[in-house]
C-alpha cells in the first residue's frame, strides 16, 4: 500500500492506483497520531515538506520500503533512521527547478523596479511617479548562496537578461565547469558586492542562521535579498529591522522559520512596503506539480516493482 499525506497531481495519483492500493489523505499532515496508525501497513510514503518523517514514525512502519519527497529538501525526513531501516528516500531532483528559477528572477525585478508596490497610493488618487522609477536588473550582479541545480538554472535565466552572476558554495570543486560563467567568491565579499542575493541552501546545523546580524550588515543599502530555499537560514527579525530602517532595499521570503505563518508570527513584517511574502510556493506551479508528482510516482513504482 502507498500512503500520500500531502497534495499530489491527480494524474500521478491515478497512475499509482492502477497498480497499488493508495490511501490519499492530505489532512494527515496535521494529524500525526492518525498518521502513525495509518503507516503501519504501508510499503511507500509520499510527502511534501510539512509531513515530519520522524524516527518515531519510521519505527511504527515495519513494512515501509521507500519514501517519495514531492520536492527537493529533505530536512523534514530523518535520513539516518531511514538508512538504518534500509528505507530508500527519493527527492524530486530537478522537477521544480524552473519554477524556483522564475520566482527568483521575477521577484528580483519586482523588488528593484519598485513601481509594483504603489497600488494603494494610486487608488488614493496620488501619482507617485518619481519615487516609482526603480532600477533595471540589466547589468546588476546576482549573488547565489549555494550553487546547485536550481541556482544554476536561475543563473542561465539571469545571463539572458544581462545580469552578472557570482556564487558562494564551499562544497563545489573550484575547477568545476559550473564556474564557467559565474565567479566563485567567499560569502562576505559576495554579500558586499551583490545587487541581488538569492539563497539556495538546505537547513543544516552549519547553515542555520547563516545570514545573521553580522552577515546582513554587509549587504549594500541598494540591494535586495530573496529566500526561496529554507526557513531558518536567515535571521528574519534582523532582516525585518534592516528593511524598516531602509538599510536593505527589499526582500522576498517564500520560506520561514515557522510554517505556516500565523498572524502573531507575521507581526514583525508589518509596515514594511519593500517586502514580498509568499506561502512556500517558489517551486510550486501547475507545471512543476505535474513534473514532481509524475517523477515521484515513477520512482515509487520502480522501487516497489523490484524483486
Amino acid at each position: 500500500m502507498i500512503l500520500i499525506t500531502e497534495f499530489m497531481d491527480e494524474v500521478a495519483v491515478n497512475l499509482l492506483k492502477k497498480k497499488y492500493d493508495v490511501y490519499y489523505d492530505s489532512s494527515l499532515v496535521e494529524d500525526p497520531n492518525s498518521l502513525i496508525k495509518k503507516i503501519l501497513k504501508m510499503k511507500a510514503l509520499i510527502v511534501r515538506n510539512k509531513t515530519l518523517v520522524t524516527r518515531e514514525l519510521i519505527e511504527n512502519a515495519p513494512n515501509l520500503k521507500c519514501v517519495g519527497r514531492l520536492g527537493v529538501g529533505l530536512d523534514n525526513i530523518d535520513l539516518n533512521a531511514c538508512k538504518e531501516q534500509n528505507i530508500a528516500v527519493y527527492p524530486a531532483l530537478g522537477a521544480n527547478s524552473h519554477s524556483v528559477a522564475e520566482y527568483v528572477i521575477c521577484t528580483s525585478m519586482l523588488l528593484l523596479r519598485k513601481a509594483y508596490f504603489k497600488k494603494n497610493e494610486m487608488i488614493a488618487g496620488n501619482w507617485p511617479r518619481q519615487e516609482s522609477s526603480g532600477s533595471e536588473v540589466y547589468g546588476k550582479t546576482l549573488g547565489f548562496i549555494g550553487f546547485g541545480d536550481i541556482a544554476r538554472k536561475t543563473r542561465d535565466l539571469a545571463i539572458g537578461l544581462g545580469i552578472n552572476t557570482v556564487a558562494y558554495d564551499p562544497y563545489l570543486d573550484k575547477d568545476s565547469n559550473v564556474w564557467k560563467d559565474t565567479k566563485n567568491l567567499d560569502l562576505d565579499y559576495l554579500l558586499s558586492i551583490s545587487d541581488i542575493i538569492s539563497l539556495h541552501i538546505p537547513l543544516t546545523e552549519e547553515t542555520k542562521n547563516l545570514l545573521n546580524e553580522n552577515k546582513l550588515s554587509l549587504i549594500k543599502k541598494s540591494s535586495v535579498i530573496i529566500n526561496a530555499a529554507r526557513g531558518g537560514v536567515i535571521d528574519e527579525n534582523q532582516l525585518a529591522k534592516l528593511l524598516k530602517e531602509n538599510k536593505i532595499a527589499g526582500a522576498a521570503l517564500d520560506v520561514f522559520n515557522n510554517e505556516p505563518v500565523n498572524k502573531e508570527y507575521a507581526k514583525k513584517f508589518e509596515g514594511i512596503d519593500n517586502l514580498i511574502l509568499t506561502p512556500h510556493v517558489g517551486g510550486v506551479t501547475k507545471e512543476s506539480n505535474k513534473r514532481v508528482s509524475e517523477l515521484i510516482a515513477k520512482k515509487i513504482d520502480f522501487h516497489l516493482s523490484k524483486k
